[in-house]
């Protein structure tokens, strides 16, 4: 057994921080590449880019359709109404698309949201392109307000012929107490 000392009160505090200073450099340096391996293994949790695409010049492959499920989930203690206009759409792959999400604050005082997105599965994430989303920036809404949120996006024409369905999920959050700047009606 390692001796650090004499004193058995004085290894044992030791051995003690030392153990917990390896559990968190394990949580913070390798519980995250972990995770995204998983994730990426699983097919779970796609992460979409938070940056506006750029749509170049192609052509609208009408010879197949892809299915686009879109969902909506209120983060935990997050008061908003929030869901899809519709809860899919049939596209093809190389058109721009346009869909709206709707948001309702029931709260008397103003509030402010941000919008989470996830692809599944996770590999179709890198064909799904998004050039205009209220993910892209906080959502601020007075009380007892509701807005539309537009969400643009385009299906790559490179996007693997055995992906016929996407699902798009947002999970909205409270961000209040975070944002900076004036909360503006709308």
């Amino acid at each position: 057994m390692l001796k650090l000392s004499n004193n058995p009160a004085v290894d044992t505090a030791t051995k003690l921080v030392v153990v917990a200073l390896a559990m968190f450099a394990f949580v913070f340096v390798v519980m995250v590449p972990l995770y995204n391996v998983l994730c990426d293994a699983l097919g779970i949790n796609g992460k979409t880019s938070g940056e506006v695409y750029t749509a170049v010049q192609t052509t609208v492959d009408e010879s197949r359709t892809v299915t686009i499920q879109f969902v909506a989930t209120n983060n935990e203690g997050m008061p908003w109404e929030f869901g899809p206009s519709t809860t899919a759409m049939k596209v093809h792959p190389g058109a721009v698309n346009d869909t709206v999400f709707f948001a309702r604050n029931p709260m008397p005082q103003a509030m402010v949201a941000q919008a989470i997105p996830s692809i599944s599965p996770a590999r179709a994430a890198e064909y799904f392109h998004k050039t205009e989303c209220f993910c892209f920036n906080q959502q601020p809404l007075e009380g007892e307000t509701a807005a539309e949120m537009p969400l643009q996006f385009i299906v790559d024409q490179d996007l693997p012929r055995d992906i016929r369905t996407i699902t798009l999920s947002y999970t909205i959050f409270d961000v209040t107490d975070m944002a900076s700047g004036t909360v503006a009606a709308r």
